[in-house]
């Protein structure tokens, strides 16, 4: 028995003591776990105060199991956390389908007929909405439409245009290539069919320099931006938006605006001036008489901003009889190139030029000069014809009287060719009325011999 009582209470103090500790454990691990959670809902509080205070550029939608429909019809949820002043929503929906339905957090609904006018905006286009609306409420929103497989909300905050820097040295006639893109606030703009919500315009506006050219000149338009793979866009679709300038207009200092139109904003990047320096080839050509002799056309280069070395020349004459000649002047040393038209005929002759080479800071370059005319008279001595070209150096007498010729020109040229058509009319004329004379007489004999066969038919058969 005392045994058997001694075993007992050794038993109760091995549980005892396993007992302390399991509770000493517990308490330990409550401590951790108290310690931990602290910590984890301080950094989760700090993380949702942090995110509730910046501006997401895109709101995804909620993500379904629906493995066949990513956005079923009923489920194009999103939700808005932070207290805006105002957000811009962008939906993309099918080609034609009817403007979409916001749900609101409170079972609330918008649409494009009605909508509190005092705090939204709605523009409905065929392939997208886009709404503007004042202290959106916060909570998870729905909308409702036929909305693009894969889409995103985009949220519109700043649209902004970031452009390639224009050369410093600009030439009159010459192409350039420029290349931008679109950006929400910070974030790059990579929907391509974010295109079809807005306009890239460029235009050129004249700082009204009393000391250039182009002084009160009006606003030229140049080209809009494109990202569809066609001219100088190298890739269509890539979110990268080119244009195409080419600056065919007087030279002086102008300013680049370039202007992002969309349905309910205009945004404007507006450049610092740039000088737009005359073109740098000027032409004379000296004209003969001989018909087996040649015109020469000289072609001066200026070399203050392009190297001279590396200009390459092409282009075509078209001739009073309006044949085409194309012809190429190579790369050579000097400041002169020249060209030799034959002789064909008297009348107007016009050269198109372009020009290929690199400026003095290495920049290549193509530039088309203006339209140059001369005429060939039909007598007198072989002299320098400057009819028309690069007018830019001209003083306004000059100008005047150098317009004048060109329509004394044109008008003697309309004279000929008038004259020409008379009498092409005349023969016409003359021909058909030799032809219904000839026709006339044919017939008559055809008549008269018909009935002389009539009437020796009818003697014989009475002589019977």
């Amino acid at each position: 028995m005392v045994r058997i009582k001694r075993i007992k209470i050794k038993r109760l103090k091995i549980i005892n003591l396993l007992l302390k500790n399991a509770i000493g454990r517990f308490f330990t691990i409550k401590a951790l776990l108290n310690k931990f959670l602290s910590t984890t809902v301080l950094t989760l509080l700090f993380s949702l105060n942090a995110y509730a205070q910046q501006l997401p550029a895109e709101i995804e939608y909620y993500n379904d199991d629906n493995v066949t429909n990513q956005i079923p019809y009923f489920d194009n949820r999103f939700r808005i956390d932070a207290q805006l002043d105002e957000v811009t929503l962008l939906f993309y929906h099918k080609n034609g389908a009817q403007p979409v339905i916001l749900v609101r957090p409170n079972g609330s609904k918008l649409n494009i007929n009605n909508y509190p006018e005092d705090k939204v905006q709605w523009f409905d286009d065929s392939t997208f909405d886009m709404i503007k609306i004042k202290s959106p409420m916060i909570g998870p929103w729905q909308v409702i439409g036929e909305v693009q497989p894969n889409s995103k909300i985009m949220v519109v905050s700043e649209i902004r245009l970031e452009v390639t820097p224009l050369p410093e040295i600009i030439l009159q006639g010459e192409t350039l290539k420029m290349s931008g893109r679109l950006f929400n606030g910070d974030v790059p703009i990579d929907n391509p069919s974010f295109k079809d919500v807005l306009a890239l315009d460029v235009d050129f506006f004249s700082t009204n320099n009393s000391a250039y050219d182009n002084f009160g000149a009006a606003p030229v338009k140049l080209a809009s931006f494109r990202d569809d793979g066609r001219d100088l866009d190298e890739h269509a679709k890539d979110s990268e938006f080119t244009g195409e300038f080419k600056l065919d207009f007087a030279p002086g200092e102008w300013q680049p605006i370039y202007i992002v139109k969309m349905p309910m904003a205009t945004r404007e990047l507006r450049q610092k001036p740039v000088v737009v320096h005359k073109n740098p080839i000027t032409i004379s050509v000296a004209t003969t008489q001989n018909i087996n002799g040649e015109h020469i056309a000289t072609f001066t280069i200026d070399n203050t901003l392009v190297k001279a070395e590396s200009i390459l020349i092409q282009g075509k004459v078209t001739f009073p009889d309006r044949q085409v000649l194309p012809f190429t002047v190579k790369q050579e040393k000097g400041l002169k190139r020249i060209h030799k038209i034959a002789f064909t005929e008297p009348g107007v002759h016009r050269i198109e030029t372009s020009v290929f080479g690199d400026t003095i800071n290495g920049r290549e370059f193509r530039a088309q000069l203006p339209e140059f005319t001369f005429n060939v008279e039909r007598a007198g001595n072989s002299g320098t014809s400057t009819l028309s070209g690069d007018t830019s150096h001209l003083t306004l007498e000059q100008k005047k009287a150098q317009a004048m010729a060109n329509a004394a020109l044109e008008a003697e040229k309309m004279a000929q060719a008038l004259a020409q058509a008379k009498a092409d009319q005349a023969a016409k004329i003359a021909q058909k009325e030799k032809e219904t004379l000839f026709y006339i007489i044919g017939g008559n004999t055809l008549v008269i011999i018909i009935a002389a066969l009539m009437f020796v038919f009818i003697r014989r058969k009475k002589n019977k």
